[in-house]
């Protein structure tokens, strides 16, 4: 009798746990779907923690792209506003790399979203230093817009900034 009380709550138990685990999963798997898509960055605002200075790294009119697979991988590319074009692909001298290279971010990766915050897990990046590294952005979806916030060194810089990425789904 003792032995088949402990069994019926053993196995209740179970069933409980992977009832919790099945609904977390769906529900992981809903909010991934909630910010899957593409979209375009609008702007990127930072202020820098120090002094208060706002700046737009990117300039006022950047481009770039953010995109959210439902299976759980992403992409970014950001470019600056204001790119210099080298003479042609052969010809670009070292000066013009290291500029073109500072007036960009790419990135791609995993990612897992709860709804609130998306944390980047990145796997290759056009800066070394990113790879392997965790991003954590708390996410504001409004209608069809993204607005990314964290606080942290600008790739550029290192400078320790407060950002406000604002992008538009285009899908």
């Amino acid at each position: 009798m003792k032995w088949q009380r402990i069994a019926i709550a053993t196995v209740m138990a179970v069933a409980v746990l992977a009832t919790a685990f099945g609904l977390t999963r769906r529900t992981q798997a809903q909010t991934t779907n909630q910010l899957a898509g593409t979209y375009r960055l609008i702007s990127d605002k930072q202020t820098v923690v120090a002094t208060g200075e706002v700046t737009e790294p990117l300039g006022k009119a950047p481009q770039g792209y953010v995109m959210y697979g439902r299976d759980g991988r992403m992409m970014l590319l950001y470019l600056a506003d204001k790119r210099s074009k080298p003479s042609g692909v052969a010809t670009t001298t070292d000066q013009e790399r290291i500029d073109l290279f500072k007036t960009m971010l790419a990135y791609s990766g995993t990612y897992d979203f709860d709804g609130k915050t998306v944390i980047h897990h990145i796997e290759l990046s056009g800066n070394p230093a990113l790879a392997g590294t965790n991003q954590v952005r708390n996410v504001t979806l409004d209608g069809r817009k993204l607005i990314l916030r964290f606080t942290a060194p600008a790739p550029s810089t290192g400078i320790v900034s407060k950002a406000e990425i604002t992008l538009e789904k285009v899908e």
